[in-house]
């Protein structure tokens, strides 16, 4: 929360190298004094979010945050919660790439960091670009993907809820397992909507799926149940 103010403006700016950080949530107060659902911040500052379900989609993530940032020129958030943050699993390494430093000059940072009223306005119009590209890109994320079973129960979830519910249903239900989760692949939402009988959206705290899968139209059953 003390960081916002910041992370709001860098957002309007872009980045020059890859930026990406990491948001811990604390559903159920392990340790912590209030439930709050940082996933919230990505629609809010307009950036890009990742959510991992296990210690291997951490590592992937972490690493393919870094090109997602850079390609699309966006801050990246990577959203976990105190259950993926504990966990330990076997985890398969990558190749280590070595990276160049990208340059940097004061005429660069004078043209995009210095964000006072009259740069911020043009540059919130190539913030909202970004968003539609980014969207684009959602639809095709490998960390989107549908799990085929019984289709007369359809879950949409993501973070560790993907783990609580396939858990409880097992094969008795398929499942769209989110792990890029803003912008969301809402066309490729609708998609697997149209093919189950009724659609449940699993979530921790907020009903941030649901919210924004209602808007766009698609029927679902959330936190009235």
């Amino acid at each position: 929360n003390v960081g916002s103010d910041p992370l709001f403006t860098y957002a309007y700016m872009g980045v020059n190298g890859g930026f990406v950080f990491v948001s811990a949530d604390d559903p159920g107060m392990h340790s912590s004094q209030n439930e709050q659902d940082n996933r919230n911040y990505a629609p809010f500052a307009r950036v890009a979010m990742l959510e991992p379900s296990d210690s291997q989609e951490c590592y992937e993530m972490a690493r393919d945050a870094f090109d997602l940032s850079e390609k699309y020129n966006t801050t990246v958030m990577i959203r976990t919660t105190t259950r993926v943050n504990h966990s330990k699993s076997i985890v398969e390494y990558g190749e280590r790439r070595e990276v160049p430093i990208k340059d940097y000059s004061r005429e660069m940072g004078r043209a995009r960091f210095d964000a006072v009223p009259a740069l911020s306005k043009k540059l919130r119009v190539e913030l909202e670009g970004r968003l539609d590209t980014l969207r684009e890109y959602s639809e095709s994320s490998k960390f989107n993907f549908i799990e085929w079973n019984d289709k007369k129960i359809g879950i949409v979830t993501s973070g560790v809820s993907y783990n609580y519910a396939k858990e409880v249903f097992g094969d008795g239900a398929s499942y769209f397992k989110l792990g890029f989760t803003y912008p969301l692949p809402i066309n490729k939402l609708k998609e697997f909507s149209r093919q189950v009988e009724a659609v449940y959206v699993i979530e921790e705290l907020d009903p941030y799926l649901e919210r924004q899968m209602k808007e766009a139209g698609i029927e679902c059953i959330g936190k009235e149940k």
